[in-house]
């Protein structure tokens, strides 16, 4: 069973950066096809970026060109490089798996970590 920790988060003005780590024990991350995910206060969970075990990665349209995910292999640690970040960016922020049948996410859940961006 895969455990997940992630870290990074914090509070940027609008325009900034940030870089979100995944930090995976229990599994090998490149044998799945791995997910960050976002919850805003009132809003369901959303799916930002995902990446597969070939390394082929896709994006929500609202953070494509802004945002990066990428994967350490050696160091089995996933990442969200986050550029010109704006205030609807702001949430909780998650990784996990996701089903190669369903597309649904694991039920390992992390912590998460907070996303505050301000205008």
């Amino acid at each position: 069973q895969v455990q997940l920790v992630e870290s990074g988060g914090g509070l940027v003005q609008a325009g900034g950066s940030l870089r979100l780590s995944c930090a995976a024990s229990g599994r090998v991350l490149s044998d799945f096809i791995m997910g960050w995910y976002r919850q805003a206060p009132g809003k369901q969970r959303e799916l930002v970026a995902r990446i597969r075990s070939g390394g082929t990665t896709t994006y929500a349209d609202s953070v494509k060109g802004r945002f990066t995910i990428s994967r350490d292999n050696p160091k089995n640690t996933m990442y969200l490089q986050m550029n010109s970040l704006k205030p609807e960016d702001t949430a909780v922020y998650y990784c996990n798996t996701i089903s190669p049948l369903t597309e649904r996410p694991g039920q390992a859940w992390g912590q998460g970590t907070q996303v505050t961006v301000s205008s």
